[in-house]
């Protein structure tokens, strides 16, 4: 699990960002065995012998909570432009396809450090396997986190359908060849994935909650529902969260009303499935209803605005869910998709969005409701006790800003400024748990360099090794991207796209 500096440490001189303040206040900071004991003025008398730790010019505010990622597709940065959600699934067993034990620590671990780097502690990860998650793949992961030294929530994403048996339409709009082929690509009876996945929850070796294990069957329709049933028995009998990726295009929306004959929240709902340790990832095509159902059950949304627009998606109503009382995190989705995992980008997005929707302010998110999401509201989502927060009884998961960097001249408004402004650059420090993870701007607990001559060494033999399903991708693109696209034609109860023309 992350490792807790153990004795007495003050942090002096900083200047402590609050949501409910204009500009941060210079505070000191009493840690005790990595966790927040005292917070007070400037000077406050500390135990003898406690360590110093000089913060003047910086200011201070909690570690970022990732509120979704896939630490899978850590490896698979840059593959792909202008690629809907369907097209991205379409191409997962080429984007994912060949990788190692090995491969799968090293994504991990590329992903882990740069999300530290960029002011991120903690982080929940959806990790895909194929055919059906291992124990080894899973612990490498979970080995990896722990390497860097982030906190994580790691949930085995699992199916029992692939994207062709799942939405119909596309595979009745490929030519015979092709169906033969996707045909190839079905995945074990749900049974036997599920028994890999109990195996894995059950024998949980990373003690404590700092490196949890979820459960993630990926898209209700991608699932039977005594598969569904079955996790949500299993993560009840373990007492940890269950994520999945709900209403995240509009084909999935549509899809769902053809398959239940109700919103995929209503569906779910029904089996039971939504309670207080239910992750929805994206959310987009969520009706007030189904938002209403989410606030009503506990449940948590993680919003992934950058992903969300590079996959065409639409506009997550931010707003609404608020307003239904809904607990809303911030994520960055994976790096085929999203892109980077730059958590100060993901707020941002998250406010400007909010703000392209309609022209009225007052139906706007505030940039105090954006940090809030990257901090408690993702925070909510992992389940992690005592994150997300600078307040005494929580760990010292604290991030270091330099205020000599541009980003901070002059300094105005704090937090309108960590949304607004910061991208990452002013990040000087980075402690979790006490512990200095990241220090001047420097890694401490891994190697950059070495990371990137093996990233580049899984590249070249992942480019050779999947060369067959990479062609079998380029042949089924463009049935794909127009299949998904008319389904996504059809009238739905919401709209959540810019466009005013069509039924879109």
């Amino acid at each position: 699990m992350a490792a807790t500096e153990k004795g007495d440490l003050v942090i002096r001189g900083g200047l402590l960002a609050d949501r409910a303040a204009t500009i941060a206040e210079p505070r000191d900071i009493l840690v005790r065995d990595g966790v927040i004991a005292e917070i007070g003025p400037p000077g406050m008398a500390v135990p003898e012998g406690a360590r110093i730790l000089d913060a003047s010019g910086m200011l201070l505010h909690a570690g970022l909570v990732n509120g979704h990622t896939h630490a899978h597709g850590f490896l698979s940065r840059g593959v792909g432009d202008r690629w809907t959600l369907e097209l991205l699934l379409a191409a997962s067993p080429w984007v994912g396809g060949a990788r190692t034990v090995a491969d799968k620590a090293l994504s991990a671990t590329i992903g882990a450090a740069e999300m530290v780097l960029k002011g991120c502690t903690a982080a929940f990860d959806m990790v895909t396997e194929t055919p059906m998650p291992t124990a080894e793949g899973i612990d490498a992961v979970a080995g990896a986190y722990d390497a860097v030294g982030l906190r994580a929530v790691i949930a085995p994403m699992v199916a029992d359908r692939t994207l062709y048996e799942a939405i119909p339409p596309i595979a009745e709009a490929l030519p015979e060849a092709l169906r033969a082929e996707v045909a190839a690509l079905r995945l074990p009876p749900w049974r036997d994935t599920f028994a890999a996945l109990d195996r894995i929850v059950a024998g949980w070796r990373w003690s404590g909650r700092d490196i949890a294990v979820g459960i993630g069957p990926t898209i209700p329709t991608h699932c039977d529902d005594a598969f569904l049933a079955a996790c949500r028995d299993l993560a009840e009998r373990h007492g940890v969260r269950l994520s999945m990726h709900v209403a995240e295009s509009k084909v999935q929306a549509v899809m769902g009303l053809r398959t239940y004959g109700r919103t995929v929240v209503e569906h779910l709902d029904g089996l039971g499935l939504i309670g207080p340790r239910f992750v929805a990832a994206h959310g987009i095509w969520l009706d007030d209803g189904d938002l209403e159902t989410m606030a009503r059950r506990g449940a948590t949304i993680s919003h992934n605005p950058g992903s969300n627009m590079k996959l065409g998606n639409g506009l997550f109503p931010l707003r609404r869910a608020l307003d239904a009382g809904v607990a809303v995190g911030l994520g960055t989705d994976t790096c085929s998709c999203g892109d980077n995992l730059n958590m100060y980008e993901a707020m941002r997005l998250a406010s400007l969005l909010s703000k392209v929707q309609g022209p009225d302010p007052a139906s706007w998110a505030s940039a105090e409701e954006a940090y809030g999401a990257a901090t408690g509201g993702s925070a909510r989502a992992l389940g992690l006790e005592g994150i997300g927060r600078i307040a005494v009884g929580a760990k010292a998961d604290i991030v270091f800003l330099d205020l000599r960097h541009p980003n901070w001249m002059p300094h105005r408004w704090t937090v309108n400024q960590l949304v607004h402004v910061e991208d990452g650059t002013a990040v000087r420090h980075v402690m979790v748990g006490g512990r200095l993870i990241v220090e001047d701007g420097r890694l401490t607990t891994v190697d950059l360099a070495a990371l990137k001559d093996r990233a580049e060494e899984a590249r070249a033999r992942h480019e050779r090794d999947t060369a067959p399903q990479r062609a079998l991708f380029e042949r089924l693109a463009p049935i794909v991207a127009k299949a998904g696209p008319a389904i996504a034609a059809e009238p739905y109860r919401v709209r959540r796209y810019l466009a005013e023309s069509g039924s879109f």
